[in-house]
């Protein structure tokens, strides 16, 4: 990483920090997704909000409705609240504010193909809807003893919150909605370099502070020695393949890769043409001329694969990048760098590993049980953060995942010697 501290150390503080930092977070979590929500308002208010149905999209109204339910639901109408991850998923709760909410607004309950039909409220109903709930959460918060148990509720409503900002983004560049804020930016990036990791014992996973119920229990691992990369592939990495004629060799794709490949009449990558002889990137709706040191990006797990087999290279497990993010990183960049080159470097895009998404040993699920337990199915973890993640959501013990055939995420991949 360039600097460890400061690619993660917002996210390690929040999930170990008091009631102040995170009420202050609540509430810049709450300034962003307002201000995103604004595009959609400004590009789809003259249909009313409607977007194509999809299983990659919500329509926009629904999303801002469920972030502000999902608070209320577990902070202001949750009697069992302060026990945290021990709590009662199923304890009554108090009163919604909006008598049909639950009804409207729990994805639990409510199918994603039936969120177009909805009868959601209007735009101020529903914004008035997140200030009360808001300000319901954060008299919660000032009333709340100072330990974990106490915080939990808050700490995942913030961590939810973040993740359907991202959500936004993507669905933005989906859309073709315009976002110009820097923040949400893709930045250009070092070719990689190789990092030579150990290998040996490795505790993976979280043992203290705020954790996801996937991320637990800590438990060892043994690693053999490699090589991975310090850094995401680039573009200038990736065009190589594609001019290759790596879309067209079916032996690069097996199985699923390959019905996924001839289903979507894929011959590159989602948001990327080649334009009278140039590359072009569709970013945000317009379509400009490629930086090649840009990471590569809205990549599906099928095409990372394909890549790292036409490379003659493989894809990380995640718990050879946890070991790499957390020992290889800028802490030990005075004796790595003389050695080894670049420190390694993580956060620009969302990373496939070649690790399915399944419990730890131990697993329990916590009170939100939809969180984890019903995607342990074998699709890929995704390690790290993207451009597009709020900086207190990277850490890295965060465990993402995705179907192998999502390619409107925000992700790319790094590589292993075989």
């Amino acid at each position: 990483m360039t600097d460890l501290g400061g690619a993660w150390a917002e996210g390690l503080a929040l999930r170990e920090s008091g009631a102040t930092a995170l009420a202050m977070a609540l509430q810049a979590a709450r300034r962003d997704t307002l201000a995103t929500f604004e595009l959609y308002e400004a590009a789809l208010a003259a249909r009313d909000f409607t977007v194509p149905q999809s299983l990659e999209l919500n329509p926009p109204l629904w999303e801002l409705g469920h972030i502000g339910w999902f608070q209320t639901h577990w902070i202001g109408r949750n009697p069992d609240r302060l026990r945290g991850a021990a709590a009662d998923p199923f304890a009554p709760r108090l009163p919604a504010a909006r008598q049909n909410a639950d009804a409207l607004y729990d994805s639990s309950r409510v199918a994603q193909a039936s969120r177009w039909s909805l009868p959601l409220p209007g735009v101020q109903a529903t914004r008035a809807d997140l200030a009360d709930g808001l300000a319901q959460s954060l008299a919660r918060l000032r009333d709340s003893p100072e330990d974990n148990d106490s915080l939990y509720f808050h700490r995942l409503c913030l961590f939810h919150e973040d993740m359907h900002h991202e959500a936004a983004l993507y669905m933005a560049q989906a859309l073709g909605i315009a976002v110009t804020d820097p923040r949400w930016q893709p930045r250009p990036i070092a070719a990689a370099r190789p990092l030579a990791l150990p290998g040996g014992d490795w505790t993976l996973g979280a043992a203290e502070g705020f954790a996801f119920d996937n991320e637990l229990r800590a438990h060892a691992v043994r690693l053999g020695r490699c090589q991975i990369d310090s850094q995401v592939q680039r573009w200038a990495d990736y065009l190589p393949f594609i001019e290759a004629g790596g879309y067209e060799d079916d032996a690069l794709w097996p199985g699923p890769a390959l019905a996924w490949r001839q289903s979507q009449g894929a011959s590159a990558p989602r948001y990327l043409r080649q334009h009278d002889g140039v590359w072009e990137q569709c970013r945000w709706g317009r379509w400009q001329a490629l930086d090649l040191n840009l990471p590569a990006c809205h990549l599906s797990a099928f095409e990372a694969q394909a890549f790292c087999t036409w490379a003659g290279r493989r894809l990380p497990t995640e718990a050879e990048w946890e070991c790499a993010a957390l020992t290889l990183g800028d802490t030990l960049g005075d004796t790595l760098g003389d050695t080894l080159g670049e420190p390694f470097e993580w956060g620009h895009v969302w990373e496939w590993t070649a690790s399915p998404f399944a419990p730890y040993p131990g697993f329990v699920a916590h009170p939100y049980r939809d969180y984890s337990q019903p995607w342990f199915d074998g699709r890929p973890v995704l390690r790290g953060g993207s451009f597009g993640t709020q900086p207190r959501m990277k850490h890295p013990r965060y465990r993402n995942y995705f179907p192998p055939a999502r390619n409107d995420i925000f992700a790319g991949f790094r590589t292993c010697a075989v």
